[in-house]
């Protein structure tokens, strides 16, 4: 059997969720599991969090089945609201919570027949300017909605883009725009996701929104998770399946884009970039053999890649390989390779099984 795993430590993720509600002491917290909870597995992830978590969110009714299947009565947020008319029915069947991010969507929801009315959340576009209405246009909706047969609670949301930048203007902007609509009488407020979970208490509403910190990830170039007090959720590992000699001179791997100043040992390790390890981890990215790390040599290929032990001489056939986890973390590969540890967690692909452990 192929030795490569990805290891999910269920008692880092509660943790993880029990620390974003201590940094908002009596708020409610919805636990974002979308895209298969950030790769983790999303049936095991909401098992683990059921007793704990006030709520889930998702993006799309399909996931949002994918955990009624888990946990039937939890609170569930459509966190983009339905797609198509239709929808509307099978949201309210379900007993979801739905986003209502523009006109249309409005006007699909006043127009649907539903056995139950849902709770629903307008969603305040207060600067990201991806999704949702402006302020005059929610105070427009608050008032049709409010008497609204299909309405039951009628909330109120916004998404930053910038809180993973402390002290960014925008997020000072983000903040007023919210707050002018203090008047209406929403039910519930939700504003903050993980970066201002952490770090910005001034929008600690009714509800948080973690997400990455969930999985042990940090937000923030510049803290570490292991600042903020978060545990990585994921292990990556497997072993090395080949070791050879190479002369001064010689290369490694496709494009011969590697090539030994010396006398170089090269393992070869069974993971590439169809399981998710990504393809542009530059040539010195560092895993970890024996507590020890050692840089990768070459291009990272489909299934295997290259390391150099030279310097770890005692290293071997068959010894293992942490390619992320608490000793190599996703938010350093991540920076290493330009992107941001989201991305590499929602990447690993299902050819990689997940081992999870309580």
């Amino acid at each position: 059997m192929r030795p490569l795993v990805a290891t999910v430590d269920l008692a880092a993720l509660r943790h993880n969720y029990q620390l974003a509600r201590q940094c908002g002491p009596g708020r409610q917290a919805f636990a974002v599991v979308k895209a298969n909870a950030y790769g983790h597995g999303v049936a095991r992830v909401v098992e683990t969090l059921r007793p704990l978590a006030d709520g889930f969110a998702v993006a799309s009714l399909e996931e949002a089945l994918q955990v009624r299947d888990v946990a039937p009565h939890a609170r569930l947020l459509l966190l983009e609201g339905c797609f198509e008319p239709d929808e509307y029915a099978l949201a309210a069947q379900h007993g979801l919570d739905v986003a209502v991010q523009g006109d249309e969507q409005a006007r699909w929801l006043l127009a649907a027949k539903l056995d139950r009315p849902l709770n629903v959340w307008l969603k305040l576009d207060s600067g990201m300017h991806r999704l949702g209405m402006d302020a005059s246009s929610v105070r427009r909706w608050h008032a049709r909605l409010a008497e609204a047969e299909q309405v039951a609670e009628l909330n109120l949301m916004s998404h930053f883009a910038c809180a993973d930048e402390r002290g960014h203007w925008l997020n000072d902007r983000q903040l007023e725009c919210f707050a002018s609509l203090v008047d209406l009488p929403f039910t519930h407020r939700s504003l903050a996701n993980s970066a201002a979970t952490l770090t910005l208490p001034a929008a600690h509403q009714d509800w948080l929104r973690p997400g990455i910190m969930l999985y042990g990830a940090s937000p923030f170039a510049e803290l570490s998770a292991e600042t903020l007090g978060l545990r990585p959720v994921m292990t990556l590992t497997s072993r090395i399946i080949a070791v050879r000699e190479l002369a001064p001179g010689e290369t490694v791997g496709y494009g011969a884009t590697w090539r030994s100043e010396r006398k170089a040992r090269i393992g070869t390790v069974a993971c590439g970039y169809a399981d998710g390890y990504p393809r542009t981890a530059p040539v010195g990215t560092e895993v970890v053999v024996r507590g020890r790390r050692v840089p990768l040599a070459g291009r990272v290929s489909m299934d295997m890649l290259a390391v150099d032990l030279t310097d770890l001489p005692e290293a071997g056939m068959g010894d293992e390989v942490e390619l992320w986890g608490a000793q190599v973390t996703i938010d350093e590969l991540a920076q290493a390779c330009g992107t941001i540890g989201y991305e590499l967690l929602t990447k690993v692909t299902a050819r990689v099984p997940r081992h999870y452990r309580s």
